[in-house]
């Protein structure tokens, strides 16, 4: 009998460092116990005090990446992280409309937690009119959320306005994340049209190491759409993930800054398989 991987691609940055963009979300795939894929779209030099400098892949190259991953594997979910500029949103656009995976999770990154610009001001409007239209959920924190909707979020009420303002910009789903609010709690909003807000909320680990816990969330959301094909179930079982990985980084201590998560605390897991057709 013949098996396959359930297949997560990211398609994001390298951080040399480890701790986010495709080396976090390779950990949390195989973590999670499914097969990882990648295509780079721009090197970083950064490390959990900072990014030092940004190098972006040529979007001829990234265009040759997918289309190398899309030709031979089978894709269950997408999870896309940093894009940097205008030229490989486009790239990445065009390939993503011609093979329409199933499953398709946007990490709109725009600034890095010491404040580098990931995304330049021009690629903004660039991904809000191409990839927000072919993304099954988008997932920004705050500071994205109010430049994407031009809301100032210090309210409930004004939360429930960017979301709505988010599915207008022409997402089929939103999850508004709520990690850089003060509070004993992190609280997440789930938007999807016609339905009622839903409210994730989770006791706040106290732990300085928090680096790449957007990666690890969105790459985690996607391993679970892989196997479930449930939004709502796999936002609750990828925040239940990142909660455990926030817990156990916190004990560990890697580099003087922001350290990464703990995503190492799952042993692998021999049931992930899939029969193939």
């Amino acid at each position: 009998m013949k098996y396959r991987y359930r297949t997560v691609l990211s398609i994001a940055g390298s951080d040399c460092s480890g701790g986010a963009g495709i080396q976090a979300d390779l950990k949390t795939i195989a973590s999670l116990g499914l097969y990882g894929a990648s295509v780079v779209t721009a090197v970083t030099a950064q490390n959990t005090c900072g990014v030092r400098a940004i190098q972006a892949i040529e979007p001829h190259i990234v265009r040759e990446q997918l289309e190398a991953v899309f030709e031979d594997l089978t894709i269950d979910a997408v999870k896309i992280g940093m894009l940097l500029n205008a030229e490989n949103v486009h790239a990445v656009a065009e390939v993503l409309d011609r093979y329409r995976p199933r499953w398709v999770v946007l990490d709109p990154v725009m600034v890095s937690t010491s404040g580098c610009r990931l995304l330049e001001e021009e690629a903004i409007g660039c991904m809000v009119r191409e990839l927000f239209p072919l993304a099954h959920l988008v997932t920004p924190n705050l500071p994205e959320a109010e430049y994407l909707t031009h809301t100032q979020i210090d309210s409930p009420e004004a939360t429930l306005r960017a979301g709505e303002r988010l599915l207008q910009s022409g997402c089929r789903a939103a999850l508004l994340k709520g990690g850089h609010r003060d509070g004993f709690e992190v609280v997440d909003y789930f938007f999807r049209p016609g339905m009622e807000p839903e409210m994730y909320a989770n006791p706040r680990i106290d732990t300085p190491n928090t680096h790449g816990t957007g990666c690890t969330l969105s790459s985690a959301i996607a391993c679970h759409l892989a196997e479930t094909d449930d939004l709502g179930a796999s936002i609750r079982l990828a925040k239940n993930y990142l909660q455990d990985a926030l817990r156990w980084g916190s004990r560990v201590w890697v580099g003087h800054g922001h350290g990464p998560v703990g995503h190492g605390f799952r042993p692998f897991i021999l049931d992930r398989w899939e029969i193939e057709p």
